[in-house]
């Protein structure tokens, strides 16, 4: 069958098959939670823009992340609405995969590349009338909070998904895992179409995404076994092939960095990082680095970029205030506050994760509410972001800041943190604020979209950001503390100078000094172009990674 509504560019003829449990790349197809779905949805949009001969891979979840909703008080809560999607077509393919020695049916639905302007994206779903209704949940959710849930898949996404691709007479020169979660695919692979796992290494490659411990799974290797994530091979077989003879744990990272011919990482401090992380593991893949990106195209305001390129200083400035009132009036519908698009706005949105912190800006309440009381240079802030629907302390933190905002007009909490309103939050603000602990984000890439629309990241230097920033002239670098200091002290220190650059430098910058503003602006969404458009990440990739 043939996927591509285009032709292939001839630089780009290598069949890529790439497998991701999320995709972000429209509003109404609701199967991503965050970053990593942000970024293969860039990586499909720009794969489609270059013409390359790549196929996403992804599960259908039927009811999504979550969509966040409030309860009465206000307080975020969790609810799961199915979701149906009558722009994907349904394949007429059928394949079967064991978990836990159980047959499992897969439908697989295609969403044709003129859709939305993607690569084509192949979604599986085990929520078919053929399979038993504990069969069907396995695509229920997005990261379920059951581990025998997740485990399952990690099955349909890496067997199935394989499987899907063979039914459809559809020939894969290079399998991309985007993370570990589609490992299995590996073993779908071994002694099926490769007898060695010299020869099978040639055509698989691996993305880590993370240094954090949520995102290196591991699980017990005889449960893994008993779920049958290994594919029906024995438990010796495994332990020969995967390099653990003895170990009981089995991480599926360090299965993957064993089993891939090469393997990257998603920044240049990502890549030294990832490289101090594993250097302890044998036989592994070689860990490069190819800093992630954004689809440009997709992302910005397009008067704004016209404005950019016809030096129209006055028109950058009036655009921006004009988008600042489009996103105060989602604000205004949401909180009933009335924000000023005069006023220095600043916007922390991402996932709600303990290590991103994103109550650092009250670290020290009483600074904190003398800050945004001050009238002579008034800030407003929003928050957004969606926690995991099961982390208590990452909801406890993001009610927390609901139960703040109350008392005070300029400060606001908002829901819905989907690509919509992340577009929408990155072209109507004027800080991007980016406060992560300093080696544990490894990009970060809503910072990319936010300088793309004159936001100016305001950041850690950690991810992504030290390869951009010039400090004062295109963006606000937080200086970092120690990363061996204990955890208090660096919160104490990275909150301090946090505070510094506010205070002594964007404030007076933004107030006493607008031309010189527009021109850190300016300079942001003009830099910001060459080295953070997926378009070049999409040929990095084809030029580092997916070569035979």
């Amino acid at each position: 069958m043939k996927l591509h509504s285009y032709d292939i560019n001839p630089k780009y003829d290598n069949s890529v098959a790439y497998f991701s449990m999320e995709f972000a790349i429209a509003q109404s197809l609701k199967i991503y939670s965050g970053g990593l779905g942000f970024l293969a949805g860039s990586h499909m949009r720009s794969a489609y823009d270059l013409k390359q001969n790549v196929v996403g891979i992804g599960l259908l979840w039927s009811f999504g992340y979550y969509d966040q909703s409030r309860n009465e008080d206000r307080t975020l809560r969790p609810s799961f609405t199915r979701k149906f999607y009558y722009f994907l077509e349904e394949l007429d393919v059928h394949v079967t995969v064991r978990v836990h020695d159980e047959d499992v049916r897969i439908k697989a639905f295609l969403l044709h590349p003129d859709v939305f302007g993607t690569a084509p994206v192949i979604l599986l779903s085990t929520d078919t009338n053929d399979n038993d209704y504990l069969s069907r949940t396995i695509t229920h959710k997005l990261y379920d909070g059951n581990e025998r849930t997740r485990v399952a898949q990690e099955i349909v996404l890496g067997v199935g998904g394989t499987k899907v691709l063979e039914a459809l007479n559809h020939k894969v020169d290079i399998y991309h895992m985007n993370e570990g979660h589609a490992l299995p695919l590996v073993y779908e692979l071994y002694g099926k179409h490769y007898q060695t796992m010299e020869e099978l290494r040639e055509h698989v490659v691996f993305t880590t995404h993370t240094p954090e411990a949520a995102g290196n799974e591991e699980h017990d290797i005889h449960f893994l076994h008993e779920m049958g994530f290994f594919n029906g091979h024995s438990l010796e077989t495994i332990r020969k092939l995967s390099g653990y003879e003895h170990e009981e744990n089995f991480s599926l990272t360090v299965g993957a960095l064993r089993s891939a011919k090469i393997a990257n990482a998603v920044s240049k401090i990502h890549g030294i990082v990832a490289n101090k992380m594993w250097a302890h593991i044998d036989d592994r893949c070689e860990i490069i680095s190819i800093t992630n990106a954004q689809n440009k195209k997709y992302w910005t305001d397009k008067t704004l970029i016209r404005a950019l390129d016809e030096h129209e200083d006055y028109e950058i400035m009036a655009r921006k205030k004009h988008l600042k009132k489009l996103l105060f009036n989602l604000v205004a519908d949401q909180t009933g506050k009335m924000f000023d698009p005069e006023v220095l706005t600043i916007v922390w949105a991402r996932r709600f994760a303990e290590y991103k912190r994103p109550d650092l800006l009250k670290y020290d309440l009483e600074r904190f509410v003398k800050l945004i009381t001050d009238e002579e240079r008034p800030v407003q802030i929003i928050w957004a972001g969606k926690p995991y629907p099961f982390d208590q302390g990452a909801i406890d933190t993001f009610n927390e800041l609901i139960r703040i905002s109350h008392h005070y007009k300029n400060t606001a909490v908002i829901t819905g943190y989907e690509l919509r309103l992340s577009r929408l939050l990155k072209q109507g603000s004027d800080i991007w604020l980016n406060t992560p602990r300093i080696t544990r984000e490894a990009s970060g890439t809503s910072g990319m979209t936010a300088s793309m629309n004159g936001s100016i990241h305001f950041s850690i230097d950690d991810g992504w950001h030290p390869e951009f920033a010039r400090d004062g002239k295109n963006a606000f670098t937080i200086p970092s503390a120690d990363p061996d200091l204990p955890i208090e002290e660096q919160d104490r220190q990275d909150y301090e100078n946090m505070m510094d650059v506010l205070n002594n430098k964007i404030r007076p910058l933004y107030y006493d000094n607008p031309a010189e503003w527009v021109e850190v602006m300016k300079n942001a969404m003009s830099e910001i172009e060459a080295d953070f458009d997926s378009g070049r990440m999409a040929r990095e990739y084809y030029e580092r990674m997916f070569t035979i």
